[in-house]
């Protein structure tokens, strides 16, 4: 790949994650000023190249030539997710009062939660965004699996 960042791989494949959203310059701000992304297009559509991945933005909209019978809209309900972006990071006590400080709105504090220590956010539009920092996994103590307390 050599296309100023553009994600277009010269062999093999590379992963992406498309956002619809309400606001292209307000996600993108959030995405680049808060959790440290580099814009790499401004719009049409929008990408940004965060850590070793790339979120693209667009509005939505409804059916196109490729995808006759399916309209993109942000979400319309924060309390019901199908899919969240996982992010894992070094430090998650560092990371959590960096991006609050740049005005990320955080569900609660990290939690411990055996495996690992984790905490959620949301981006402008509502998609969640988990952002954990593997501890125990480390040492071979893994989440459990029945809902008893961790």
């Amino acid at each position: 790949m050599d296309n100023d960042g553009i994600p277009a791989p010269n062999e093999g494949l590379l992963m992406t994650h498309f956002l619809t959203v309400r606001d292209v310059a307000r996600s993108r701000r959030f995405y680049s000023e808060v959790l440290g992304g580099q814009v790499v297009l401004d719009e049409n559509p929008c990408i940004v190249r965060l850590a070793n991945s790339w979120i693209i933005m667009n509005p939505g909209g409804g059916p196109t030539p490729d995808k006759p019978d399916v309209t993109l809209v942000p979400p319309s309900e924060p309390h019901t997710v199908s899919s969240f972006m996982n992010l894992r990071v070094a430090d998650i006590e560092d990371c959590y009062a960096q991006w609050s400080a740049k005005g990320a709105e955080f569900l609660t504090p990290p939690i411990d939660r055996r495996a690992e220590v984790r905490c959620y956010l949301r981006d402008p539009d509502g998609y969640l965004i988990e952002v954990g920092q593997a501890t125990g996994m480390l040492e071979g103590i893994f989440a459990r699996t029945d809902s008893g307390p961790e």
